[in-house]
């Protein structure tokens, strides 16, 4: 088997996938929609499936370590429209697709840091944090966008298959 042949169809499928669901959202929704007081906002939602596809993705195969200082202030892609985020999204997965193709495949046993403010967060081989801090994080949080959509009583696209709305 061809081990980094999978990472991108793997990645190819899912990010075509999570667009499949960004397509699905009204351009007249609300983006400050959220269904808990604890849950992020549709748009903060949104633009951080974004992020985590394009530069979590990107930053995990281009370099090392990513540290921001105690006083780093994150500023979070959150999304004011659907047409924005299609296009952000589709620019950051190309320049992924890119780099994952011509990525290393010695390096995915490379360490990889996340540091803020001193303390570690992440600190595994970049193989573990492909795995679980792009894709399944990736995907976890897709899942959380469908019920966004259907507590908006919204159609919902199917990813493994027919969802409800299209049987």
């Amino acid at each position: 088997m061809d081990f980094q042949k999978e990472l991108i169809a793997e990645y190819e499928s899912e990010t075509a996938k999570t667009r499949k669901m960004f397509e699905a959202i009204p351009t007249d929704v609300d983006f400050t929609y959220k269904p808990h007081p604890k849950s992020m906002t549709l748009g903060r939602l949104t633009g951080h499936i974004s992020e985590t596809a394009g530069d979590w993705a990107f930053h995990t195969l281009t370099t090392d370590k990513l540290e921001f200082p105690a006083d780093h202030k994150f500023e979070p892609y959150i999304l004011v429209s659907k047409e924005a985020l299609l296009e952000r999204f589709d620019r950051d997965v190309a320049k992924v697709k890119k780099e994952l193709a011509g990525f290393d495949t010695a390096k995915w046993d490379d360490n990889w840091k996340f540091v803020a403010g001193g303390q570690s967060w992440i600190d595994e081989p970049k193989y573990s944090v492909w795995r679980n801090w792009v894709m399944n994080h990736l995907i976890h949080h897709r899942a959380q966008l469908g019920v966004y959509l259907r507590l908006l009583d919204k159609p919902i696209p199917g990813t493994y298959g027919p969802s409800a709305d299209e049987m």
